[in-house]
């Protein structure tokens, strides 16, 4: 499926008959986030220019749909359900590839600019996520599972979509702001822009962004996948001597 995303951003940058398509021109505020001690959130705002042939806007103009998401990872869903009285694990559904991050802005919503195919081509939409399922179940049994965890990574801030984000001004400048929610897992995120006419895409560009943690944040993260052994047991010691030393200063009291 990226495979015929890139074939198709290839075939709408050469010239059709007797004109050239425009061309995009895209930034961002931030190339790398620093995630410390006070992160509580950021704003990523996405921005840039359509380059039109000739440099006049056409009258009809365009729309843009800007897409941040990342970076993809393994994940295994279950569906919890009261069994005699008791909240039980009855089911699981593995998939091979996820984005633990994805926000979509559009400068109108994205049933009313594009058609259904290219949004599934371009994954335009919570609804066009590829989420890949490991397999093993029927098909409405992984919708159901897919739909489960959409619902519950919009509900946590980080599954967005803002059917009116993205702001055009005179036809040529747009803007997008992307809330970045405290949680937000580290690592390689891309931000995606598309030029939409006529229900199609007819140009792209992308943006790479880095998510790190810096200062005490990044030493724990790091001891925790380079050591996990020491790591586990230094963090079981530190909750006993917490525990006792709360133990002792209650037990004078």
């Amino acid at each position: 499926m990226r495979l015929l995303r890139v074939l198709l951003l290839v075939m709408a940058a050469p010239l059709t008959i007797g004109q050239a398509q425009p061309v995009l021109v895209p930034d961002v505020s931030q190339r790398e986030i620093e995630i410390r001690y006070s992160f509580s959130g950021a704003e990523l705002l996405l921005f840039g220019a359509i380059v039109y042939p000739g440099g006049r806007a056409p009258t009809e103009g365009a729309e843009i749909a800007v897409v941040l998401k990342g970076p993809m990872e393994p994940i295994v869903v279950r569906e919890k359900q009261q069994v005699a009285g008791i909240w039980m694990n009855v089911g699981r559904a593995r998939f091979r590839s996820a984005p633990a991050f994805y926000a979509v802005a559009s400068s109108r919503p994205l049933d009313q600019i594009i058609d259904e195919r290219t949004a599934a081509i371009y994954e335009l939409g919570l609804n066009n996520l590829q989420l890949s399922p490991g397999g093993g179940g029927s098909t409405e049994e992984q919708r159901r599972f897919e739909r489960g965890l959409i619902d519950l990574r919009r509900r946590n801030q980080l599954y967005i979509e803002e059917p009116r984000g993205v702001e055009i001004s005179q036809g040529v400048l747009y803007r997008a702001r992307i809330s970045i929610p405290a949680r937000v897992p580290v690592g390689t995120y891309t931000a995606e822009t598309f030029l939409i006419r006529d229900g199609r895409v007819i140009a792209g560009a992308v943006r790479d962004i880095r998510i790190e943690k810096h200062g005490f944040e990044r030493f724990v993260a790091q001891a925790a996948e380079r050591w996990s052994l020491a790591y586990g047991i230094v963090a079981v010691a530190v909750s006993l001597l917490l525990g006792w030393s709360a133990n002792v200063i209650f037990s004078r009291r």
